[in-house]
């Protein structure tokens, strides 16, 4: 039996279609803002409608495919998809750019990209003939050699760079300055211009935005969701959360919800975590899922050390009593290298059909939703139950 349930959040708790909303809109600013590269070809709205939204979403995550992808091969952060969707089209700009201005580009790489940076890049092409069109689709042919473990393709865009231009370049690198400015982005169209200047302590570069963060959807009645966690705890389960959202964005729609108390509050890691380690640890990034460190200082509780954490040996001692509950490969390879057993519920963005592929990797346990969490715990308690009164009557 289980001592210890670890859930994520997105696509377990709460549907994700806001924070990929988020994503998308994100990427659209870096390319078309005047704040950002402000390239022609589109116009960007920071109020956009939702069928505006919706048409970037579908251009930019190419109907969806690069979005199955990405989950498929581990990408689990929406400020790693921001970073790593925008990285590719601007390597993709500064490639053509080689062939006209070739000791330009070579400057470009090896110095680091911010806002700033970026704008200089815009006014020396915006007015190019025929200008940069974006290639969304083309993300997935180009990376398809990536390794399937989320870490590989965060330094793959830089790799790319590197063949075309002969320049050894880290301006793709996670953490890096560019990948700052997409995590900036992100929080600001999700938190919506007070909370992000709340959180960040700084001035929103559009302050219109108004955030998608009371917004979130749950992906089952929250009514359901609560009397499974009460009846979890009843089985003296400590139940946590390991989570790729900031931790802002963990506990206000959860509070809102009414889930918020019924976790252990010193079992709960997100995102803000996972920077402050990295901020340590700058060697060890990315330490997001599908590394374990999310689900790890979980486990051991927030007041445990990020030492403890990063260095832990793993598999875990006792790691089979723990069970992780998530939506996507990232979180099954977390579980595993920690030695933990998983149950994948199909609430993801691939819904049933992540079915043949969680079967593939063999996760132990498939559910339709969170809430069959309890009928599995119910049947293993009385499974156990079962067997101890059985290895009782054969020692009378």
């Amino acid at each position: 039996m289980y001592n210890t349930i670890l859930f994520d959040v997105d696509g377990v708790l709460l549907s994700e279609k806001r924070c990929f909303d988020s994503t998308c809109l994100s990427v659209w600013e870096l390319l078309y803002s005047p704040q950002a590269l402000g390239l022609a070809g589109d116009r960007f709205d920071p109020e956009p409608d939702d069928e505006t939204i919706e048409r970037v979403r579908q251009e930019i995550f190419d109907q969806e495919q690069i979005l199955h992808w990405l989950k498929a091969n581990g990408v689990n952060s929406n400020w790693d998809m921001v970073s790593l969707l925008f990285g590719f089209q601007l390597q993709e700009l500064l490639k053509e750019q080689m062939k006209k201005r070739p000791e330009w580009v070579t400057a470009v790489l090896k110095k680091p990209v911010d806002r700033k940076a970026l704008q200089r890049i815009g006014d020396m092409i915006r007015d190019e003939e025929p200008a940069f069109t974006p290639r969304f689709g083309e993300l997935r042919e180009r990376l398809k050699d990536a390794s399937a473990d989320g870490g590989d393709l965060s330094g793959q865009v830089n790799r790319l760079a590197e063949e075309w231009s002969g320049v050894r370049t880290d301006v793709f690198t996670h953490g890096g300055p560019l990948w700052q400015l997409g995590r900036e982005v992100y929080q600001e169209w999700y938190l919506g211009r007070e909370r992000f200047e709340s959180q960040e302590k700084k001035a929103a570069v559009h302050p219109e935005k108004k955030g998608f963060l009371e917004q979130e959807i749950p992906l089952v009645e929250p009514e359901a969701i609560g009397s499974m966690l009460k009846e979890l705890a009843k089985h003296g389960i400590t139940l946590g959360i390991g989570t790729g959202r900031p931790a802002l964005e963990t506990e206000v729609p959860l509070t809102a919800l009414g889930l918020w108390d019924l976790f252990h509050t010193d079992r709960i890691a997100t995102a803000s975590d996972v920077r402050a380690a990295e901020k340590i640890y700058p060697d060890q990034a990315p330490l997001g899922k599908p590394h374990p460190f999310t689900y790890l200082k979980a486990y051991f509780g927030r007041g445990s050390s990020d030492t403890k954490s990063v260095a832990a040996r793993l598999p875990l001692t006792g790691g089979d009593r723990i069970l992780i509950v998530g939506d996507s490969v990232a979180d099954l390879m977390a579980a595993r290298r920690m030695g933990c057993r998983f149950a994948a519920v199909l609430t993801g963005p691939t819904g049933q059909e992540a079915r043949g592929k969680f079967e593939e990797l063999e996760a132990d346990y498939i559910l339709d939703d969170v809430t069959e969490v309890l009928p599995l715990i119910e049947r293993l308690v009385a499974e156990e139950t079962a067997e101890t009164e059985e290895k009782v009557d054969e020692a009378n």
